[in-house]
């Protein structure tokens, strides 16, 4: 059962307590911390106790210090320590065993940080016998992502949602990841909402990124067969990571063993910051298309109180399906073409349009655009010699002498790829394409800045936990360069603190 969880402002008491003794034994100690200690003490963890009391029985043993143990987990990828050293590292250091909240005469073994673990992503991950799957020898080409395996899953996909999307809903609640998902949006995202941080009115950007598994995809073997001299054999062997499949790297073009994941994130213009929103982890031959279809419902069920402006991806996502979805939600689509579709489609006669979705004139000139007329639904393009002050051409006798110039209007249903609301190549549309390395750069500080990618954690339910533990100190990061400029009265203590024992201008 789940026992005693100390609230934030008890927390906050104890640890600050504790280190104005340690101020005066240990300041440079203090002073070496001092970003870990801003984002421990506005790490509020009241929301976990509600999203993991399902996850114990309401009788036996009592687990304790379960809120001091995943601050602790937040901290030590903060400090990028393995959790083997973890206990080691808090028992010699004081400072970071009072932010952790422990006290000396109470601290929990490395075990319980796993125990909490596997609750909280209930994924059975132990070692499993199955056949080998080598590593395929055929090669993609530059820059080719790994096709589906149905050609037509994002079709069927997004038909199922438009036919009965809370039945889809249903059938995807059993994912490994729902209760990451609610203690991040809870602890994470929810408080960078309060702060401002993000708006109701949000555009996200979708992108996936591949996840090597620290295990052998060679297995370990049972057989007897190399007793018998038989070294390459094809008997079911024992594999650490039973999840873990075969992927294609597209950026390094190379295959991979592990998981594919999917980032959506929205970036802050203001402070520069790139927020992670949502995470999603499947098998690495998936596509980023089907993802993209996936997550966006798992989204928009997840964070309600959103109001989705602009959904922005690169081309894995230029597909039909996704197209008529987003039309369904009311989302823009800010996606770039993919190459290999292009003039799929055909329009009338008198409309000629170039890859990037815009109308010529008879002349051969690029129409110019004038708005979106949503009370019909259709965009409005006029005659750029009119527009633009251009010289007359050949074709303008025969196309309109009107002082206002020939009129083509353009109805997004006509071809929901190309005419998007946001017209390819305008302005707007470019303005809002260059957020979409907003979730590549999200990835690369998870991955990277955050040794996601280094770990070599074995298993889905291991860099699935670590990869969200990862996304929270993004968004404490975000949250503490936004409070050193502007602190509030809540936080007026921790600030105090700061400004009197640790040596930082602007806390």
């Amino acid at each position: 059962m789940l026992g005693y969880f100390t609230p934030h402002e008890q927390y906050v008491r104890f640890a600050l307590g504790e280190l104005k003794q340690l101020s005066q034994a240990r300041p440079d100690q203090i002073n070496e911390h001092k970003e870990a200690i801003l984002k421990m003490l506005i790490l509020n963890l009241d929301p976990l106790e509600a999203a993991i009391a399902s996850l114990y029985p309401p009788i036996g043993r009592t687990a304790e210090l379960q809120m001091e143990i995943f601050r602790s987990l937040v901290l030590m990828k903060h400090m990028h320590v393995p959790l083997n050293n973890w206990v080691e590292k808090l028992t010699n250091n004081p400072v970071l065993r009072a932010v952790a909240g422990f006290s000396p005469e109470n601290m929990p073994s490395t075990s319980s940080y796993y125990d909490l673990i596997n609750r909280i992503v209930p994924l059975d991950e132990r070692p499993t016998t199955k056949p080998v799957k080598r590593k395929p020898r055929t090669k993609l080409g530059k820059n080719e992502k790994l096709p589906p395996k149905n050609p037509n899953i994002t079709a069927k996909l997004a038909e199922f949602i438009l036919y009965d999307e809370k039945h889809f809903l249903r059938r995807l609640s059993g994912r490994a990841e729902r209760f990451l998902q609610k203690i991040f949006a809870q602890v994470a995202v929810v408080p960078s909402i309060n702060m401002g941080l993000i708006p109701n009115e949000v555009d996200i950007s979708g992108d996936g990124t591949c996840i090597e598994t620290g295990a052998s995809h060679y297995g370990k073997k049972i057989c007897d067969c190399a007793k018998n001299g038989n070294y390459k054999c094809d008997c079911p062997r024992k594999f650490s990571d039973p999840n873990a499949t075969w992927g294609w790297d597209s950026s390094k073009e190379q295959w991979f063993y592990g998981y594919t994941g999917y980032f959506i994130s929205t970036y802050n213009k203001d402070l520069k910051t790139d927020l992670p929103l949502y995470i999603r982890f499947v098998e690495a031959s998936r596509h980023d298309s089907v993802s993209a279809i996936v997550s966006l419902a798992e989204f928009g069920e997840l964070y309600q109180q959103f109001n989705v402006n602009t959904f922005i991806s690169d081309s894995a996502s230029d597909n039909y399906a996704t197209y008529e979805l987003l039309n369904h939600w009311g989302i823009n689509a800010v996606i770039a073409l993919n190459s290999k579709n292009k003039g799929q489609a055909t329009y009338p006669t008198a409309l000629s349009v170039d890859n990037h979705g815009r109308p010529t004139c008879p002349g051969g000139r690029q129409m110019t655009f004038f708005g979106f007329c949503r009370d019909r639904c259709r965009l409005k393009w006029r005659c750029p010699r009119v527009t633009k002050g251009l010289e007359p051409c050949d074709a303008c006798d025969s196309c309109s002498k009107s002082p206002y110039g020939r009129v083509i209007y353009t109805k997004p249903n006509w071809d929901l790829r190309l005419f998007t609301c946001i017209p390819r190549g305008s302005d707007e549309w470019k303005d809002k394409m260059k957020q979409r390395t907003a979730a590549e750069r999200v990835n690369n500080r998870i991955l990277n800045d955050y040794g996601i990618e280094h770990d070599a954690q074995r298993g889905k339910k291991r860099i699935a936990f670590f990869s969200f533990v990862a996304a929270i100190n993004v968004h404490l990061d975000a949250q503490c360069k936004f409070l050193a400029e502007h602190p509030p009265l809540d936080f007026s203590h921790v600030f105090n603190f700061l400004k009197e024992h640790i040596l930082i201008s602007a806390a």
